[in-house]
């Protein structure tokens, strides 16, 4: 597409300097990235600026450059580089119109759906995907564990990718002729407007507790920034709604969708009652307008009803049969590193992405639930470094206060130093049924070996996560892989 017929999608401020009439090769955000012929958009992010590099994009070949800095760089300089200069109030709102418009408005050729939440996201995107499927339709997932076209997985770095690589996404799903895509929406991406525009058809709201603070600042923003997903849903849309969270209503104030919620709640359009589960799975009910709808799912646990729940209504206003939607839910694979069982002969480790105080909460519940009396449970849990303090006690106090043994160790430290991490979580605990064992294969190990024949070992926290992050060097370390490990012969 032509740079002229380009620059129509976006809200600019000015245009200056010299707008060539040159087909564009892509667009950027990277100026390491840049190719001839392209747009550079500076956009500022969390350690660097855009803008700082904006001499760099018009050395490796840049046509036209994007700011909402407009003391950047002398407009001159533009002038005397011939290089299109366009001023933006939000370089990121840009970003999305610029890839909306060159990858040809995939997202519109999609039938998408949103899942936003706290806990759940993950779950309910695969459990989508696979009733889709089932449908024979064929689904990309945008999600954390991966980015999947059809069966073809593409290595996920952040849960919802920039609006550039996220519009390119879309345009290579149609391509592999995809017809439906699920994907999840982090409060991030919201406020960080990565999903600026895309005409989502249906989005599901799972629940909201207190996370990622270290970047909202405090639990208004996390809750308005959530809020920005179904503030731009059109009148033709659908807002599928968790009604037993006591925030839900707040989220959807301004929502101009057709709402529709699911719960326990009496009220609920859609009903959840009869859960039952254990190590084989999940069973439930589900009411809506006098009918009944008995689901089963391979998935464990309270939240997975509320999962699956969550998935039927949103494939059923999407317009997927009930006999499809059953189906599809009834055969979903386990999700990795979700409540995922590792088992040896005797003994049982659980490995979960329980990050949040209240993800650890259900999953101790949970497994409570589907434990003999008799049996102990060992907690191995550690909180990442350089994200949200304000969890750390609670989730201290969570652990020691529901299992009868825990052992606190390295998460994610990163660049934070991992005794301090600790001692924020030891602020939460009043017990003494617990001990620290910094690093981690070592806490997984003495879990295994050392706990009772009988017992089940919680490893919580890094799930599906296949690294290690300590003093900002990244290293393999995976808890399914150290769990099997040592459940050999055990």
């Amino acid at each position: 597409m032509e740079l002229t017929q380009l620059l129509n999608s976006v809200h600019a401020i000015q245009v200056t300097g010299e707008v060539q009439r040159k087909d564009v090769s892509g667009i950027y955000y990277d100026s390491r990235h840049v190719k001839t012929n392209a747009i550079f958009v500076a956009i500022k992010g969390f350690s660097n600026d855009g803008h700082k590099f904006i001499t760099d994009a018009i050395n490796n070949g840049a046509i036209a450059v994007v700011i909402e800095d407009n003391n950047a760089i002398p407009e001159n300089y533009f002038h005397l580089k011939k290089i299109g200069r366009i001023l933006v109030s939000n370089s990121r709102v840009a970003l999305a119109e610029l890839s909306n418009a060159f990858y040809k408005e995939a997202p519109s050729h999609l039938f998408s759906y949103a899942i936003t939440g706290t806990n759940g996201k993950t779950t309910t995107t695969y459990l989508l995907k696979n009733i889709l499927e089932k449908a024979g339709k064929k689904t990309g997932l945008i999600g954390t564990i991966a980015n999947i076209i059809g069966d073809k997985i593409v290595e996920s770095s952040m849960t919802t990718p920039e609006s550039s690589d996220l519009h390119e996404l879309f345009f290579t799903m149609i391509a592999e002729q995809c017809t439906s895509v699920v994907m999840e929406i982090s409060s991030h991406s919201l406020e960080l407007e990565r999903v600026h525009g895309i005409p989502f058809n249906v989005a599901i709201f799972s629940n909201i507790t207190s996370d990622h603070l270290d970047f909202h600042s405090n639990f208004e923003n996390y809750l308005n920034a959530k809020k920005k997903l179904f503030d731009g849903l059109s009148a033709n849309a659908f807002a599928v709604i968790n009604c037993d969270d006591d925030h839900y209503r707040d989220l959807v104030t301004d929502c101009k969708a057709k709402i529709i919620t699911y719960g326990t709640n009496k009220n609920s359009d859609f009903r959840i009652a009869n859960i039952s589960f254990g190590l084989s799975g999940t069973k439930f009910s589900l009411f809506n307008n006098d009918k009944e709808y008995k689901i089963e799912t391979p998935l464990i646990g309270e939240f997975n009803a509320y999962n699956a729940a969550s998935a039927f209504v949103a494939a059923f206003v999407g317009g997927i049969s009930v006999e499809q939607i059953l189906a599809g839910i009834k055969t979903v694979p386990l999700v990795p590193g979700r409540f995922e069982i590792v088992s040896g002969r005797t003994k049982k480790a659980v490995v979960d992405y329980s990050h949040t105080a209240d993800s650890l909460e259900k999953a101790i519940i949970n497994l409570r639930k589907v434990m003999s009396a008799e049996n102990k449970l060992v907690t191995v849990f550690g909180c990442g470094g350089n994200r949200d303090a304000t969890k750390r006690p609670e989730m201290g106090r969570i652990a020691t206060e529901l299992s009868d043994t825990v052992i606190i160790t390295n998460d994610n430290p990163r660049n934070e130093n991992p005794a301090a991490i600790i001692s924020d979580i030891e602020k939460g605990i009043t017990k003494n049924n617990y001990e620290i064992i910094l690093d981690r294969e070592t806490a997984i190990k003495k879990a295994i070996m050392e706990s009772d024949n009988s017992a089940v070992v919680l490893i919580a926290g890094k799930g599906h996560e296949n690294y290690q992050i300590i003093q900002g060097v990244k290293h393999h370390f995976s808890d399914k892989e150290i769990a099997e490990k040592y459940l050999v012969g055990m």
